[in-house]
Formats: C-alpha cells, structure tokens, sequence
C-alpha cells in the first residue's frame, strides 16, 4: 500500500522548531509494529501493557529501531497516559522521518 508524503504532512510536523511526530498507540497487541496510518496518526501496536510506562517505552524502543535512531531522541510530550500521543523527535529534519516513514509504510500489506 503505497504513502505519500502528502500522507505524512499530518503524522510528522514541525513546532517551535521541534520535529513532532503524532501516534495511535495500541498497548497489549500481539506484537510490536507500526501499523499503518490512521487518519491524521501512525498507528504503532506494542506487546507492553499500558501501566507503569511500559507501553510508552516500548514505543520509543520501536521508533527508534525502526527509523535507526537512539532510544534518547525520542521524548513523550503529550499523551503518557493516553492511546493518542505526541512524540518529539530530536537529530533528525521532517523531511528525513517521511522519508523513512513512507519506505517503511510502502511495505506494510
């Protein structure tokens, strides 16, 4: 299923300089994944459960794998608590991110 960047325009966003990238988080899923898209999010499933700060440190664990970051580029700004998150991302443009993200997204069937 083939992205755009256009796509992506809404999910990765530039604020107070600051690369924010928003997420639908399922914690407790059968194994970590980014999803997809859905609507204005990346939709990312984690095995964590929601407690503790368990989900949200495996998510950041996903990322960073995932787009080959370090695990400290990533910080939770909105949503500890929350299914719907905003994360911010540090060392890398807007730019850089949709372009890992739209290969990423091309191979998920």
């Amino acid at each position: 299923m083939a992205r755009s960047d256009l796509d992506l325009s809404r999910v990765v966003v530039v604020r107070n300089g600051r690369v924010m990238l928003h997420l639908k988080v399922v914690p407790g899923a059968s194994r970590d994944r980014l999803v997809g898209l859905l609507g204005d999010r990346l939709k990312v499933s984690v095995t964590a459960p929601p407690e503790g700060g368990k989900a949200n440190q495996a998510v950041c664990r996903l990322l960073a794998r995932s787009l080959g970051l370090n695990r400290s580029d990533f910080v939770i700004t909105a949503g500890h608590s929350q299914p719907i998150k905003e994360i911010a991302l540090d060392g890398i443009t807007a730019e850089q991110i949709i372009q890992k993200l739209s290969g990423i997204l091309a191979r998920i069937k």
